[in-house]
């Protein structure tokens, strides 16, 4: 069984689903026995995401040449379970996910690692899948050594 990164965001539409793509592509090549997923805190909130996954992301992964793992799945809201399977777990942007945790799985606020990564209401989705991929690849680094 590989070791796993959890990443979370709000919806598991846009940003947790760009890192979990970008990992696991790298991931055979940079960090074998490792591999990503990806869930969301509150995927009611979704209520305007079409689709499998946000255009912006398909882009962004096209543009470096990373095919999509296929079937193309929907959205998921993460359990207890994945919390607790998972050996490193990533909430895109602490201002906005951490009162989910906090509310929603009150055990997991402070196991989790927060990165400052903004939605589409802050950042274009070129600087913030910039910065995402930029993480994911100290990330990866980081992990090498454990």
């Amino acid at each position: 069984m590989p070791n796993t990164v959890l990443f979370l965001c709000t919806g598991n539409y846009y940003r947790s689903r760009f890192a979990e793509e970008l990992f696991n592509h790298l991931a055979p090549k940079n960090l074998p026995g490792w591999m990503a997923t990806s869930r969301a805190l509150a995927i009611e909130t979704g209520i305007y995401n079409y689709g499998p996954m946000s255009v912006h992301t398909q882009t962004a992964l096209a543009e470096r040449g990373i095919p999509i793992a296929q079937p193309m799945r929907n959205p998921q809201q993460v359990s207890e379970e994945d919390l607790a399977a998972a050996k490193k777990i990533i909430a895109l942007k602490e201002a906005e996910h951490r009162p989910y945790l906090t509310q929603r799985y009150p055990a997991w606020p402070d196991r989790v690692e927060y990165w400052h990564i903004h939605d589409l209401d802050k950042s274009t989705p070129v600087e913030a899948l910039s910065q995402i991929a930029d993480r994911v690849t100290a990330l990866m680094a980081e992990l090498k050594g454990v």
